[in-house]
Parts: C-alpha cells; structure tokens; sequence
C-alpha cells in the first residue's frame, strides 16, 4: 500500500496546467503551444490544425464494435427471418441484408458525428436525420469520467463522459464513445484544466507555468479484494445470473429450439424433485462468495487514487479499466459507509460529496472496502478530518427503533399461534415460531440502530449518520450547507422528535439527522450558521 498524507484540498485560485488544445480563446488569439499528444485520428484522418477549432470525428476503429454491439438487439428479428423462412437462401440473403443494414447505419452514424472544442466551449454535432449540436461550457465540466470496455481496450479507443453538473444523471450529459487512447487524455486536459482566461496568450515576458505532478495518494493491496464478498450487493450474482438464464429460456426458447414449454416442463421436473431444488439452492448460496468476490475483484482490480493537476483521479478495473476525475476545490466532504458484515470486518466504502456531480454513488468512490482506519487516514488527508465525537439522540429514538424492529413480527407471531390453536396445523406454528426467533433478533438490531445515531460539528465540517445493516455517515463542509429543513411525521410528533436535513449543494442534495429532539433541532442549525438565525431569535 502505498499513502501519501499531503492535504489535497486545491483552493479556489490554485490555478491548473495551461490547457492543452486547439482552441481559440475567442476574437483571434491563438492557444499557447504546449506539449501535447498527436492530433486524433487514426491514419487517413486529420487532427485539427493548430490554434483552430474545426469538427473531429471519432476513430473509424469504432466501426468493428458498433455493428457488433448492435447484434444483441437484432438477434431476436434475425432468428425469427430464418426460422419463418425455414432456413432457406432466401430468409439467409434478408438475414444477411439485416447485418449489412447495421454496418451501413454505423458508417453513416459515424460520418454524420463530429466534435469540437470552439473558444471556451465543447461542441458536440450529431446530423443523422435532424441535425443537432450540444454546446457544453468548459466551465461546467465537474468530472471527466474514462472507460475502456473490453472491444474498445482491444482496439486501443476509449469512451469518455462529461460530468456537467445539469441533471442527476448522465442522459444529459455528453459523450464520445470511440475516441483514441492519446486522444482521450488530450481531450481530458483540455476539459479539466481549460478555462477562457487560462488559454490566452501570455505576456511575452511571463515565466512558464509549471506543471503539476501526479501523486499517487493509495494504491489498494490486491489482498484487500477479499473484503469484496462483505459488501453484499456481489453476494446476489449467481442468482441474478440463474435467473437471466430463466428468463431466457422462456423469452427466446421457442427461437432457439427447444420452447418455452420444455423450459416449463424442465422447471416443473425440478420443482417435483424438492431435494435436487434444495441442492441447486445450497450451489448457488455456496458459490455467493467465490461468485462475488470475483465480480468485485473484476470492477475494483488495481483501484488507485491520485492526485493529478487539481484534481482526484479513481481507477479501477481489470476487463474494463475506467478513470475518474474529480475536481479537488469542488469535493465537500466524504461518505463512509458499511454493511452489517463489513462492520463486524472493520471495513468500510468511501464516496466523495462534490458539487454538481451525477450520479455519485458511480462516480464519486473514492475507495472500495478498506480497514476503516486507513479510510479514514485518506479522506483527512485528502478532503479533511472530523475531529468532533458524534452527539448522542435521545432515549426516545431507541424505543422507536426497537418498537418498529420488534413490534412487526410479534404481531405476526400472535397472528401465527391464534391460526394454530384453531386449526392445529404444522404450518402456522412453524410461522409463529420463526417471527418469534425474527422478533427477538430485533432486539440488538434495533439498539445498534440506536448507536448509529450521532450527529456533530467540529467548527468546520459537520457530520450525521444513520443505520444499521447499511449504515452511512456523512462528512461535509459548513459552506456547503444551503440551508436547513425540519421534518415531523405524526408518529414523531407524539414522541416529541424530528428530523433535520442539513441542504447541501452537493452529494445527495441533503443530510438528514433522523429523530434529533426539539432543541436539538434548534440548537444545531443555530451553532453551525447563527447568521442565518439571528434575525428570528432577537428579542
């Protein structure tokens, strides 16, 4: 493992590398000549001349994957010709025109594409049957986001999403899907670090601008993947997979020969013999961890956290390797967050709270399941520490927990028992049995759901947390609060609590402090911003 603790947090005016482009800044100055990659293109294209802006096509290398990406979607139409058609040479020439009709869509597709970055803005024109052009501003570009699928790793291209900030997730937002490995990190520099002012020509006296070196923050240890089975969404990957071959049996069996009906009859043989159903369940259960610790490893192989130019850069993975950055003075803070088994592990997951960024929970990670320790050691350094302990909630937010985590199966319980002294049936005493064990297992789950509870300030970053089998806890700046709502149901009312939700301009959008009593209610918002209340608590 390898930690640097340097603080990482840039200030507003830190400014970046001279952008590295071919664009005007506008009214005829040209960009400053700094060292970059080749133009893109692949031989037989041409890259933009230098100090202008005109269209760029993606890699005509995209053409081998679009017609086969396309194939998914036309399996369906293409067996249903040849099955009509009784395999005959007239259904094999319509089957055949279908896949040449693909590659003429993905050539025209291609030529119709065009982007450019024009002054201090991306263009990006689409003209296959009405012509269209997304503009996006340099300046709202939040994060660059750079993926290598398999096809495109093999041909040496890349896709790239832009982060813009103007939705909550990435229909809005633009992408170039089939651009050059050195195009993809020219255009990366151009995006991240370009702004208007920052490509003008410089004063002819004026020092060159140094550039930032790239620091590697963490490196994850490879034997640190073993953790990946404790965070429980890998864990359902053998079922999910028996069920996607289930559901395609029964979409497609008839086009693939055998017919839904012996896909039926298959399930019906299985569901008769009770002790090879219960073997195949025992399998797939067995097979969760092994299953699932290799699906993570997949996503999270090599998972690297740098710092480059301003910016903190994620990668991670093995078949499709992806690289995301996010801008350092735009992060407010951090969420740590751990399943049940991860906290009994001593591990935990950690996102960034940015503003304007979509669709966190993909982007944002910061790191997968590290000792908690060492996530902590990372988030202080890199964005900064809490220092404060968490406050307690009152007495009256654990009854609620162990009401709700209790009351539920006891009622079922009485229900079950009731249903078993009348009929006297295995059945119901079985139920009643097990909502009786479920009830008593609420017991330590509802107090634990207690203990997560906390909410804090240390002067300059708040804090709340909440949760049990997934508890988070989220870390944020005071000036990334927006402002503050009081919400109350009818069952909070009667036990005299409510929850606050601290608005931030980032992350989730809100942070909610579940069940805090009335004056903590007030007391809080009032020490973290007393500006805002002073005006209504004046006498």
């Amino acid at each position: 493992m390898t930690f640097d603790p340097h603080h990482l947090d840039q200030q507003p005016g830190t400014e970046g590398p001279p952008a590295a482009g071919n664009a005007h800044s506008g009214a005829g100055e040209p960009a400053p000549p700094v060292a970059q990659p080749d133009p893109p293109g692949e031989p037989g294209g041409q890259g933009p001349p230098e100090g202008w802006a005109v269209p760029v096509r993606l890699s005509p290398k995209v053409l081998l994957i679009d017609p086969v990406r396309m194939l998914p979607s036309l399996l369906l139409p293409l067996v249903g010709v040849l099955f009509v058609g009784g395999f005959s040479p007239r259904s094999f020439l319509w089957a055949a025109l279908g896949v040449a009709g693909t590659v003429v869509f993905a050539v025209v597709r291609w030529a119709t594409f065009s982007y450019q970055i024009a002054g201090d803005r991306l263009e990006i024109k689409r003209s296959l049957i009405s012509r269209s052009v997304r503009t996006i501003p340099l300046e709202r570009i939040r994060g660059v986001d750079v993926s290598m699928p398999p096809m495109h790793r093999l041909l040496g291209l890349a896709v790239l999403k832009l982060d813009t900030g103007a939705s909550g997730g990435s229909e809005q937002e633009g992408e170039l899907d089939g651009v050059t490995l050195a195009e993809a990190e020219r255009l990366k520099a151009v995006l991240l670090h370009a702004r208007a002012q920052e490509r003008r020509q410089p004063a002819p006296d004026a020092p060159p601008r140094p550039r930032e070196n790239e620091r590697i923050i963490m490196r994850v240890p490879r034997a640190w993947l073993l953790y990946g089975p404790l965070s429980g969404a890998y864990l359902l990957t053998p079922f999910a997979l028996a069920g996607g071959a289930i559901g395609l049996a029964f979409q497609w069996g008839d086009q693939l020969g055998f017919g839904r009906d012996a896909a039926w009859d298959a399930g019906q043989w299985l569901w008769d013999r009770p002790y090879l159903l219960l073997v195949a369940v025992v399998l797939l259960v067995v097979a969760m961890p092994v299953v699932g610790g290799v699906m993570y490893a997949v996503f999270n192989w090599n998972f690297t956290l740098k710092e480059r130019d301003g910016y903190l850069v994620a990668e991670r993975g093995l078949i499709n390797r992806r690289s995301v950055s996010l801008e350092s003075r735009r992060v407010r803070g951090y969420e740590i967050a751990d399943a049940l088994a991860e906290r009994w592990a001593g591990v935990v997951r950690v996102w960034a709270i940015v503003t304007g960024l979509g669709d966190s929970q993909a982007r944002g990670q910061l790191l997968p399941d590290v000792p908690r320790a060492v996530a902590h050691q990372v988030t202080g350094s890199a964005i900064g520490p809490f220092t404060a302990e968490l406050r307690p909630h009152p007495p009256v937010a654990r009854n609620r927990r162990l009401f709700r985590a209790i009351a539920p199966w006891a009622a079922l319980a009485a229900l079950a028992l009731a249903a078993a002294l009348l009929t006297a049936a295995m059945a119901w005493w079985v139920l009643a049995v097990a909502a009786l064990v479920l009830a008593g297992a609420g017991v330590p789950l509802g107090l634990d759901r207690y203990r997560s509870l906390g909410h804090g300030y240390d002067g300059i970053r708040l804090s709340v947390r909440s949760g049990s089998l997934r508890r988070s806890q989220a870390v944020f700046e005071r000036r990334a609060v927006v402002g503050w709502r009081i919400r109350q149901t009818w069952f909070q009312r009667r036990a005299g609590v409510m929850t606050l939700v601290a608005g931030v301009g980032a992350g989730e959008g809100g942070y909610s402090a579940v069940d805090v009593s009335e004056t903590q209610a007030v007391a809080f918002p009032a020490e973290v911003t007393p500006d805002w209340l002073a005006p209504f608590i004046r006498s």
